[in-house]
């Protein structure tokens, strides 16, 4: 008598929205459209009209909109591992779904600055100049203290430089009355420029030329014509020779930056505002489930068998809570554990099936496969003869 107060399918179904747990897709059309076909087609798969299946329409659709969310997650998913490089950091606010994700290079040159820091060559942080005033007899002095704790609320700092009174390099480079420069009042002269400014320069040299002379003239003030040499160990700066008398008073500059600047992992989020808004990680990249209307026939496919798993694996479900019915004079087994069993099965099948559909065309893969067909090409036409002329 329990057989007979289980709901069978009667048939078939009649879709309205709001007929799925959800309703992530009830009022798209082909959705609408698709979801008594699927319905029918579960119910024929797990052997309606000659077995009585123990479902309601309105399970076939639960089933058939997890398989839709399930695909979209798939897709998704590749979507993300695919593209994060391209899209950390940018905007949460626009969504990724439908739209073509364009490599660029700027993660490789934000990881490019963080090296261009270190060598004082570009990079992402502030560099900043201070200076210390020489004392009679005075060797060591504490940057730390004396600059750090004053001028940047104790923060420690980085050194990367120390000079004194050094003349820009750039300065010299075009005075006319050194020798390291390029010009020469004379040569000016020479050739009827002496009216022009001497920072003018009508030679036709190379940039790097340039950037070469101006970096010779540093390395010749660091080298010959520093008035001190030093020695840095954390941030205790020691002077060459002792300061005279005559001393007191000068200043020795230095470059710095602050520690906690370069070590601050968000400093290239929203302008230190701690990264709101913008792409983190895997978790609030801006994609939407799929339109189901989208989907093309071959995901469609996917997601109907998927969704004939799914009702395969709800049935054994509904069949494993009785055992065994009772029959005149005997009972009859049901087979909710098989069922259970088989669905699990279909799913990882179909599942690893659609993945290694993705992964085939993945942004590697695909170079991997021009490359082949390239080389293979190229092999394919040295065995080409080719022609004999004869005059």
């Amino acid at each position: 008598m329990a057989r007979l107060n289980i709901a069978i399918w009667p048939g078939s179904g009649s879709f309205f929205p709001g007929d799925t747990p959800f309703g992530l897709y009830d009022t798209d059309a082909v959705f609408q459209s698709d979801a008594d076909k699927v319905a029918e087609f579960s119910a024929k798969k797990l052997g309606y009209p000659i077995t009585d299946i123990e479902l309601q329409a309105n399970q076939f659709f639960a089933c058939f909109e997890e398989s839709v969310t399930e695909y979209s997650a798939q897709v998704n998913q590749f979507r993300i591992r695919e593209t994060m490089l391209d899209v950390k950091g940018s905007s949460t606010g626009s969504s990724f779904t439908g739209k073509e994700i364009t490599p660029t290079l700027g993660p490789q040159i934000s990881i490019a600055e963080n090296y261009g820091t270190e060598v004082g060559s570009g990079g992402n942080i502030s560099y900043k100049s201070g200076s210390i005033t020489l004392k009679d007899s005075q060797q060591d002095y504490d940057l730390q203290k004396l600059w750090a704790n004053v001028s940047e609320s104790s923060k420690r700092i980085v050194v990367t430089k120390v000079h004194y009174e050094a003349t820009p390099a750039i300065t010299r480079f075009f005075d006319p009355y050194v020798g390291t420069g390029v010009g020469s009042q004379q040569m000016l002269d020479g050739f009827g420029w002496g009216n022009y400014s001497p920072g003018i320069n009508f030679l036709l040299m190379p940039v790097f030329a340039d950037a070469l002379r101006i970096q010779a003239i540093e390395f010749n003030d660091q080298i010959r014509k520093s008035a001190y040499s030093f020695m840095l160990r954390d941030n205790e700066l020691k002077i060459f020779p002792r300061p005279g008398s005559s001393d007191a008073g000068e200043k020795v500059w230095f470059e710095y930056y602050v520690e906690s600047d370069r070590n601050n992992p968000l400093r290239n989020n929203d302008h230190g505002s701690g990264g709101s808004g913008v792409i983190s990680d895997y978790s609030n990249v801006p994609l939407a489930n799929l339109s189901y209307k989208e989907i093309n026939s071959v995901g469609k496919q996917w997601i109907w068998k998927y969704a004939a798993a799914l009702a395969k694996e709800l049935l054994g479900a509904v069949r494993s809570k009785y055992g065994t019915i009772p029959i005149p004079n005997s009972e009859v087994s049901l087979d909710g554990s098989s069922l259970k069993a088989e669905a699990a099965t279909e799913k990882e099948q179909l599942i690893t099936q659609l993945r290694e559909t993705l992964e085939a065309t993945s942004r590697q893969r695909q170079l991997e496969m021009k490359r082949e067909e390239s080389e293979n090409l190229q092999q394919s036409l040295n065995r080409v003869p080719l022609k004999i002329y004869i005059g």
